[in-house]
């Protein structure tokens, strides 16, 4: 069965067993849109929300007794003793909020209302004493002969005294104080008066509140301003919102149900959670999609065994690369287009754009790495010749190439593949493909062009070597090759190749160029090619070396544990060998392979390389 027919059964089920959810999303989305959280002020003030509504919004958005309205900038609570009240702060997941009462500006006490009437009413209450710990003592003094620079004292406010009408100075006091302290005329008028509540995400600051600096913040509220604090009860709806706010989300309330529940996190949307759950079963198929691929690719190869690749006519290559509409790769040898066999075997198809000389990479190529059968070795399953047109179809290597892992140091998956024990899997599996080349095939092979953009990675990340366009074949026992010009890459090419007095050309070149891209996968740097000078920069391997002989870390961009540090030392001492300028004293890569597979305390220090 195709997989978006699949895709798409499964998600018709998903929707079935899902239709109470779905309900339940309208209903929410409906909600939202209807009862959208305000503020009075654009950056201040408090979010109002249910159980609270504005006085515009339909009483379906709030509860019974819980309107506000909005005067200017402030928000404005209509209390039923107080009478308009401006709310200052509203702490949803506590039940509290702070109101300063709207009082007559002549009158200079606005704690005597609070103290001196009953202000619980249907819907509020003041907060007790039991509820917080957040209050003060009210002392009334018969002189204003209190020093207010002490800590813990808050004051005065020119009051009556509730005993006998007689003008006082009140004065807000942290409860632990001694009245001792106190000058003589001064006496206790209210042993709790609450104070404007502050809170954090955790809750109240029970601890920090009787701070001195914070009490006098607060107390300063209450007695100047006479701001205080209240909390509400609804009953059913208050328990349940207040379990919602406690577990991170906001409240909500049915008309058609006639109760409150608890919001998914501010958005509800049914287009929303069948996006999640198409993402999640998408992501689940093709996963399994890509496994079955990649088993039928591991079959097929099998089969296809030590055949030779299969010559195509161009007609077949443009079916196989389904008409170049899906284009992966570009280079100077032309563009690299993902097709697929008659079979459902995925394949790379290279087009030979620019191909040099007498088509003498394509000759390279099919000569080369047609014959080739490695692990490590990336697959030619094809080509095609016809007039000028030439083609090279290989396996498909979908985790692209190492050169994408090695210098995206932001890419998460650039992080996992490149930690070191893996590094060293890495480095390994392209020595291992190398040594083949040089010692496993009936002639010796020599690539002069590694380096990471030419290592390709398949479905496990497996490295692969590629582009085999300026390789060269010769005899096994022959140990010095003749070339007519320098090939390779600047930065990986070795010494030798630009001058025969470093010695002769030999399969010890391409040990040259495998050094390098072992220190750039070290380093994650890019290393820079000797002969071209910049200002302030070091040449890498030099500053490896460096590095190497004080015991410093190689991995400068995240923590790494001693074990995976001695991983990565290993890996550099092996590369500092292979970019030895005398090719005389770099190792084979059969001893390079035994390098790296062997232990660190076997291996001894190269000398200094050669700037």
């Amino acid at each position: 069965m195709d997989l978006h027919k699949f895709l798409l059964i499964v998600l018709q089920l998903s929707l079935l067993n899902y239709a109470s959810y779905a309900a339940k999303s309208w209903e929410e989305d409906d909600f939202l849109k209807t009862c959208s959280s305000h503020r009075c002020s654009k950056h201040h003030g408090p979010e109002i929300r249910f159980p609270f509504r504005l006085s515009t919004d339909p009483p379906s958005c709030g509860a019974p007794g819980m309107q506000l309205s909005c005067s200017k900038h402030d928000t404005i609570l209509n209390h039923q003793v107080l009478g308009p009240c401006i709310v200052t702060a509203i702490y949803y997941r506590h039940l509290v909020m702070n109101v300063i009462p709207l009082v007559d500006s002549s009158s200079r006490c606005p704690l005597q209302k609070l103290i001196s009437t009953n202000l619980s009413t249907d819907v509020y209450r003041p907060v007790s004493l039991d509820y917080s710990g957040h209050y003060s003592v009210l002392i009334g003094c018969s002189i204003d002969s209190v020093a207010t620079n002490q800590d813990g004292i808050v004051g005065p406010s020119s009051c009556l005294s509730l005993r006998n009408n007689a003008s006082q100075f009140w004065y807000l006091v942290l409860p632990r104080t001694d009245m001792s302290t106190l000058p003589m005329g001064c006496e206790v008028v209210a042993k709790s008066i609450p104070i404007p509540y502050t809170y954090d995400k955790n809750g109240p600051k029970f601890e920090t509140f009787f701070d001195k600096p914070l009490f006098k913040d607060r107390a300063k509220g209450a007695i100047n301003l006479g701001e205080t604090p209240f909390t509400w009860s609804l009953n059913s709806i208050t328990s349940v919102c207040q379990r919602c706010e406690q577990e991170g989300r906001h409240c909500g309330f049915s008309s058609i149900r006639g109760q409150a529940y608890c919001l998914h996190h501010g958005t509800t949307s049914v287009a929303t959670f069948i996006i999640l759950v198409a993402t999640a079963i998408y992501r689940s198929l093709k996963k399994r999609y890509n496994e079955a691929i990649h088993l039928k690719v591991e079959m097929f190869l099998k089969t296809y065994g030590t055949s030779k690749p299969t010559r195509y006519t161009f007609s077949e290559v443009k079916k196989v690369a389904r008409r170049f509409k899906e284009k992966v790769g570009q280079g100077g040898f032309g563009s690299v287009y993902k097709g697929q066999l008659p079979n459902g075997v995925p394949v790379a198809d290279k087009m030979l754009e620019n191909s040099t000389g007498e088509g003498e990479d394509f000759i390279n190529e099919v000569a080369t790495i047609g014959q080739i059968h490695h692990a490590n070795i990336v697959r030619l399953l094809g080509f095609c010749s016809e007039g000028t047109r030439r083609a090279l179809i290989y396996e498909f290597m979908p985790n692209e190439s190492l050169e994408k892992y090695i210098f995206m140091h932001d890419s998460n998956t650039s992080q996992e593949l490149l930690v070191p024990h893996k590094m060293l899997g890495i480095a390994t599996g392209i020595a291992r493909g190398m040594e083949y080349l040089h010692q496993g095939c009936n002639q010796r092979i020599l690539h002069f062009d590694v380096k990471p953009h030419n290592i390709l990675l398949d479905y496990s990340f497996n490295p692969k070597i590629s582009d085999f366009g300026l390789a060269k074949l010769c005899a096994r026992d022959q140990s010095i090759v003749t070339l007519t010009a320098a090939r390779g890459t600047m930065g990986y090419i070795a010494p030798e190749l630009y001058s025969r007095n470093f010695g002769g050309i030999s399969y010890k070149s391409d040990v040259y160029s495998f050094g390098m891209l072992v220190l750039e996968m070290v380093s994650g740097r890019r290393n820079s090619d000797p002969g071209i000078e910049k200002q302030g920069e070091v040449y890498l391997p030099q500053w490896i070396y460096e590095r190497v002989i004080a015991g410093q870390n190689l991995v400068l961009n995240r923590e790494i544990a001693e074990e995976e540090k001695e991983k990565v030392k290993q890996l550099a001492i092996v590369a500092l060998w292979c970019i030895q300028w005398n090719p005389k004293n770099r190792p084979s890569m059969t001893k390079v392979v035994n390098m790296l597979t062997g232990r660190l305390q076997n291996l001894q220090l190269p000398p200094k390389p050669y700037v």
